[in-house]
């Protein structure tokens, strides 16, 4: 069974609302149409999503039924404070340093989000085995939980420098059996056809 996990596409930022509540930006669209038309996502699978709406509504871009909703997918929980360009990547820098302490003031320390999305994500791999077997996972969210993620199941320490260079959207597979990620972030985009606006 191969996991596929795709990062949110570009959301619109309103550093007046946390970020959880942000939506897709309207230009992501195109992006996220990329992904879909680019042969990187399994005809075969079945689906779940963060419930933040920019990682929501990328799902339902990407396959528009048959979503499951899972609410521990959502992102490493972060304040209403805005933090942005350098300061937010040095934050999260020091909360993968760190994981039982918060990189910023009101973030969550990633050993919370780790043990969250770790479980969540088993629970959905063990449901689709056993519900739809010899399909495919895809699960749709957010970089930080998707590194954190990516760690645990290959049994690695978290790859900051991929963390730091995925785009929105991005996506990257796991075969389970293997433990291994058989497809890298950024490379859908290497062979990804253009999709009409």
């Amino acid at each position: 069974m191969m996991l596929h996990l795709v990062r949110h596409g570009r959301p619109a930022v309103d550093t007046g609302k946390p970020a959880r509540t942000w939506r897709l930006h309207v230009d992501a669209r195109y992006d996220v149409k990329r992904l879909r038309d680019s042969g990187a996502l399994p005809p075969r699978a079945v689906w779940y999503s963060s419930p933040e709406p920019k990682a929501l509504e990328t799902a339902v871009l990407l396959h528009p039924s048959g979503i499951e909703v899972l609410e521990d997918l959502r992102e490493a929980e972060r304040g209403p404070v805005w933090l942005g360009g350098d300061e937010f990547v040095t934050s999260v820098r020091r909360s993968f340093e760190t994981e039982d302490a918060p990189g910023a003031a009101t973030w969550e320390p990633l050993a919370a989000t780790r043990r969250r999305v770790v479980v969540a994500a088993g629970s959905a791999i063990r449901q689709a085995r056993v519900t739809k077997p010899g399909h495919d996972v895809v699960l749709v969210g957010h970089g930080t939980a998707w590194t954190l993620l990516v760690a645990d199941l290959t049994g690695s320490a978290p790859d900051l420098d991929s963390w730091e260079q995925m785009t929105m959207p991005d996506h990257c597979s796991i075969d389970l059996e293997a433990g291994k990620v058989v497809s890298r972030w950024g490379q859908w985009s290497e062979r990804a056809v253009t999709a009409t606006p």
